[in-house]
């Protein structure tokens, strides 16, 4: 799984001209599921999210997490992610995991984040969505799964 994290100020998802969810300070977490990626994945993803510390505290050092901060974090699938860009000027998505295996594990990342305390709200998995966010810093982290074992 690949999952680019922003830090924001403010976050929404829009799908077909109605907003779906919004939050306020926090995290928008655009998450790519590949294929061979399983439930350890997710829960690795998961727990380094919710306890990175990329909120300042009173000395105005990044040293909090999103729940030190009650912050809220807004996840929105995105296969793009895993685009391999390597030859040619078009990106291939053959190591992006079809959509009956990566629903159920954005999902399950969901209620992992869920699971450790964490508000969260999601986008709409296959749909064409509009994504609005003010970054925060800018404060912009990529965490991949796969570079971990």
């Amino acid at each position: 799984m690949r999952a680019v994290i922003q830090r924001v100020t403010h976050a929404g998802v829009i799908v077909d001209g109605t907003q779906i969810a919004a939050i306020g300070s926090g995290l928008l977490v655009l998450l790519g599921v590949e294929n061979g990626d399983d439930e350890k994945s997710a829960e690795y993803l998961a727990e380094k999210t919710a306890g990175l510390r990329i909120f300042e505290d009173a000395a105005g050092k990044m040293n909090l997490s999103v729940l030190d901060c009650a912050g809220e974090v807004l996840v929105v699938s995105q296969f793009t992610l895993l685009a391999d860009c390597r030859k040619g000027r078009r990106p291939g998505f053959s190591a992006a995991a079809v959509p009956k295996l990566a629903e159920p594990l954005c999902d399950y990342f969901v209620a992992q984040l869920q699971h450790r305390g964490v508000k969260v709200q999601t986008g709409q998995f296959r749909a064409d969505m509009k994504v609005d966010l003010v970054n925060d810093g800018p404060v912009t982290i990529l965490l991949d799964s796969h570079r971990i074992f």
